[in-house]
């Protein structure tokens, strides 16, 4: 057996999941463990009695459906696309993408779920490459607990964060009055939904920790790391934490899932790899183009849109632009609202 075969039997994964009302009078949050296709999911929906919880229902059930029907295909498929994207994680981002369409057009079946809208944040293992793959969109959470490190791998699409990364000179005064539970992204928004991603690798003891507003804002991070290191099943620290929620008095419905990596047994050491000094190939994407070629420095979709209904484009420098890169342009943006007013393409990372 290759080295490479034997780093790709290393890890072994365990996981267990729960959820509880809180003080709130249903449960809106949805999770999902599916071993049979690495993939763990949970959703926090929003929209009131009869309309969050199918948003959340909805947005777990369509990734699994999802992943279920490229199942097939994924096991065929390059770590990365020719674009040096990870291929899983572009498969989950298209898995985000339709479940934000099905919770669309749930929403306008019937008055009561007019308006429904669910975060969720979702994890893939690869197995045999040792990664793992995290989509979210809103303020549900992904950690990481390595070695007593306890670390937020996601982060949230808030009002705060946003206004953070658009105005970082903003005075503390003005920062104190932005309202902290607002979120900028959630599935049932639009058309198209922003979905962030993330690709880690795994070693043998990491924990990951996937989980809504509900156990975030009831509980600080060091107490929740300590509630993950108390003991190694994952079924108990679920267990620490939601009682741990409970004894505070959890106002909203908490929901949390965990997952722990472990060395396959009789697995040795992944060998390390040796650096290559050699003098390095030019990329194929740079070899692809002449030299004398001109493309734009920044594209900037505006999100005004034009008389027409689509986004402004702008491009810095004017004179860089070309038809070829315009047309791509427009292919992006009016992959979701065509002039007749139907979908079109595929959803992806946004």
């Amino acid at each position: 057996m290759s080295e490479l075969a034997t780093q790709r039997i290393a890890l072994t994964f365990e996981s267990a999941g729960e959820t509880i009302i809180g003080r709130r009078e249903h449960n809106e949050d949805a999770l999902l463990v599916r071993t049979d296709l690495d993939l763990y999911l949970l959703a926090d929906g929003a929209g009131g009695h009869n309309a969050g919880n199918v948003a959340s229902a909805l947005a777990t059930t369509a990734i699994a459906h999802y992943f279920e029907e490229t199942a097939t295909d994924a096991l065929h498929s390059p770590e990365r696309d020719e674009l040096g994207l990870y291929a899983t994680g572009r498969r989950l981002a298209c898995a985000v993408q339709q479940a934000n369409r099905e919770v669309i057009e749930v929403a306008k079946t019937n008055d009561r779920y007019r308006g429904m809208g669910t975060t969720v944040v979702v994890a893939a293992v690869e197995q045999a490459r040792g990664n793992l793959h995290v989509a979210h969109v809103g303020d549900s959470r992904c950690y990481r607990l390595r070695r007593g490190q306890f670390e937020l791998l996601t982060k949230d699409h808030s009002l705060i964060n946003d206004v953070l990364e658009m105005r970082p000179d903003i005075g503390p005064s003005h920062a104190a009055r932005l309202p902290r539970s607002v979120i900028t992204s959630a599935l049932g928004m639009g058309e198209t939904v922003r979905v962030s991603v993330g690709t880690h690798k795994v070693l043998p003891g990491d924990r990951y920790l996937l989980c809504s507003d509900g156990l975030t804002d009831t509980l600080e991070d060091d107490l929740i790391c300590d509630a993950m290191m108390i003991t190694p099943a994952p079924e108990e620290q679920i267990r620490i934490l939601l009682e741990l929620a409970t004894d505070v008095g959890a106002m909203d419905n908490v929901a949390a899932i965990v997952v722990h990596a472990n060395r396959a047994p009789g697995a040795s050491e992944p060998p390390r790899r040796v650096p290559n000094l050699t003098r390095p190939k030019r990329k194929a994407t740079q070899e692809a183009y002449p030299a004398d070629h001109s493309f734009p420095e920044i594209v900037i979709l505006d999100e005004i849109e034009d008389d027409d209904g689509f986004p402004q484009i702008h491009v810095v420098p004017t004179d860089a632009a070309d038809l070829v890169s315009f047309d791509a342009i427009h292919g992006v943006s009016h992959r979701s609202k065509t002039p007749e007013g139907g979908e079109g393409g595929e959803g992806g990372e946004a």
